[in-house]
């Protein structure tokens, strides 16, 4: 773990090593829809001025008329994709696509919206104590797998990309590890939780060649981290 302090201080002495580029414009992958509208928020509780963002279309590039932000709305596992190959300088993102694509960028804060947790679920019948092997269904493998492995228990994942809710119903797992919010869609398709992972939010990553060469990236970090009051960031 490093501090935003600790990060300034590297810089000041990549400083003399470093080349800044002659674009400073900050290219920042999100994804459409919530964390699109928390993240243009945020933004302009900074003091930006966002109403470019305001009519959208069908347009997935926006650049503000300062030529000073550009924004890519992509899904949600490809802003480790964009990031990661810098095409992005920084990606905001929630922590479950993280977990599941968890390297080639730098995890700098948590924004503390788009809060949410993983769950185990099940129909009524579930016992979580029963010592037989399980199939749990998920679109995250990785998650479930370590979960599962820090509690002991040997499971067979199964992974699916569509609604993993009806598996429990049909048969074909006896429990799922899924996102839940408010909780509706569960109920609404007779399951309930049963245990809770971990919290989930939106987190705002860094392409680590952008941190040292775009000389704008690091004092925008800063700005938003003295918004949402992060103490310390991981840093690889």
């Amino acid at each position: 773990m490093m501090s935003i302090r600790s990060i300034k201080q590297c810089m000041m002495m990549w400083n003399l090593e470093v080349t800044w580029m002659t674009s400073n414009q900050i290219t920042i992958a999100l994804t459409k829809g919530r964390i699109e509208k928390d993240t243009v928020k945020l933004l302009e509780k900074a003091g930006f001025d966002m109403s470019f963002m305001a009519d959208k279309g069908r347009n997935l590039i926006f650049e503000s008329p300062d030529k000073r932000f550009r924004f890519l709305l992509v899904k949600a596992p490809d802003v480790t994709t964009y990031v990661r190959h810098g095409v992005a300088d920084i990606g905001i993102v929630g922590k479950d696509v993280l977990v599941e694509h968890p390297t080639g960028y730098l995890e700098m804060l948590d924004l503390n919206f788009g809060l949410c947790k993983f769950s185990v679920a099940s129909t009524e019948d579930y016992n979580p104590d029963d010592h037989k092997r399980k199939r749990i269904a998920t679109k995250y493998p990785t998650i479930a797998t370590d979960y599962f492995n820090q509690k002991g228990e040997d499971v067979e994942i199964i992974s699916i990309q569509g609604s993993v809710e009806i598996a429990p119903v049909i048969g074909l797992a006896d429990a799922i590890v899924d996102i839940v919010e408010t909780g509706n869609t569960l109920v609404a398709n007779g399951l309930k939780v049963y245990e809770d992972i971990c919290r989930i939010s939106a987190r705002m990553i860094v392409n680590k060649a952008s941190l040292k060469n775009n000389k704008e990236v690091l004092p925008f970090i800063c700005k938003i981290e003295s918004l949402v009051g992060n103490e310390e960031v991981p840093f690889e």
